[in-house]
């Protein structure tokens, strides 16, 4: 039997990033940065207005005040996108908008508020300090500084900077395309009528809820019966579209196992039992002549989820770039009593919350490999490690959390 860390080693020890991808920028969102990006300008690349006002020298408003206006001459109209046609002089104003560029001989703005915004001359009520509401070039960013590094996610924020020094389109690394193909006679589609046997297929949509989740593209196959020419067929017309492949079921010892019936006779993909709990049956290797990664999971609705948590989904995050591929632990005080099998690593499902300014986690219901109703009440996993068979209240334990990247 394989520890949890020996598969997980062996599941990622080919893992790369996708190879680099030209996208726009509103393609880009999630994805990647798979270069450094300099600033071809200053950003302001100009000296600007701060506010709608008008442009003066600080000198002329020594004297201003609410009882004693300074009035002053206006000799141009700057709206933003343009520039004045004419240096400022002494004695004089230039209306201005806000972003126009400061005009060659203006030392300041005045805000609108202060003045009784007249035209051909306008009135102002108060002294400005040289500077004052004036926007400098490369303030906020230099030429040539690097405004965004090889391995960042790109959010908004990021692709506002990137589209401000004049990108319109980057290098990421892009969403791999992943194809999950649930298996089993019993499976009908969510949403169909149930016969007597038949279940509804939750772990299609779930691992595909997953894949999405994770940051990659899901594509939903499914629910195959269990026949093996059938899922041949299938993953045989997928593979086109595949960077990686995940299937639900069929990977036990049972008669009717086609998933590994079927792989097993390819010779690429090792089918193994790991020494967890749920989620013991596991199979992973390469089909088709791209050698597509697949990872074959268990057919129990949570043991397949979990599977995919602690190995599926570190897959998937190298693969989109991440550096940091897993879910954040932390330590949490129990509240209630897990029990645990000896042997093996147990991923329980758990309720992670904040009291008296500690983590606590309470089990999250029952534990079994087919409650999907605890499973859905649950926002973390409880680590129970494979020496450790009963946990009591009160002890610390580390915590994978769901709710986080």
């Amino acid at each position: 039997m394989r520890s949890v860390e020996e598969h997980l080693q062996s599941v990622l020890a080919d893992v790369e990033p996708l190879s680099p991808l030209d996208v726009t920028l509103v393609d880009a969102r999630a994805c990647v940065l798979a270069e450094d990006v300099a600033a071809p300008w200053p950003l302001p690349p100009f000296d600007n207005a701060a506010t709608d006002g008008y442009a003066v020298k600080a000198a002329d408003l020594l004297a201003a005040s609410d009882g004693k206006p300074v009035v002053l001459r206006v000799i141009d109209d700057v709206p933003a996108g343009y520039r004045a046609s004419t240096e400022l002089r002494e004695s004089t104003a230039i209306r201005i908008m806000t972003g126009a560029p400061l005009p060659e001989g203006a030392e300041a703005v005045v805000p609108l508020e202060w003045t009784d915004c007249g035209m051909p001359e306008v009135r102002i009520t108060r002294s400005v300090a040289r500077g004052a509401n004036v926007r400098r070039r490369g303030e906020d960013v230099g030429l040539g500084d690097v405004v965004a590094t090889a391995g960042t996610v790109l959010g908004p924020r990021d692709i506002a900077l990137l589209a401000a020094v004049g990108r319109g389109r980057v290098l990421v690394h892009p969403q791999p395309r992943v194809v999950i193909i649930s298996t089993g006679s019993e499976l009908v589609e969510p949403g169909s009528p149930l016969a007597p046997g038949l279940i509804a297929d939750s772990n299609g949509v779930t691992i595909a809820a997953a894949v999405q989740e994770a940051g990659a593209i899901a594509y939903r196959v499914g629910p195959l019966p269990d026949d093996a020419s059938t899922l041949l067929a299938a993953l045989e017309d997928q593979l086109v579209r595949a960077d990686l492949v995940v299937t639900t079921g069929g990977v036990s010892a049972g008669a009717y196992d086609t998933v590994k019936a079927v792989l097993s006779r390819l010779g690429t993909v090792e089918f193994t039992t790991v020494a967890m709990q749920p989620g013991m049956p596991q199979g992973h290797g390469v089909m088709g002549p791209e050698s597509t990664p697949i990872f074959t999971l268990p057919g129990n609705p949570v043991s397949a989820y979990v599977s995919f948590e602690v190995f599926v989904r570190p897959v998937i995050r190298r693969m989109l770039g991440h550096q940091q591929i897993y879910r954040p632990v932390v330590r949490a005080v129990l509240v209630d009593t897990l029990l645990s099998p000896a042997g093996k690593r147990q991923f329980a499902r758990g309720h992670l919350a904040v009291e008296d300014g500690r983590y606590v986690v309470r089990p999250a219901g029952g534990q079994g490999s087919h409650m999907l109703g605890a499973l859905a009440k649950a926002n973390a996993l409880v680590v129970i490690p494979e020496d450790v068979t009963e946990v009591k209240p009160g002890t610390a334990v580390a915590v994978l959390r769901l709710d986080e990247v």
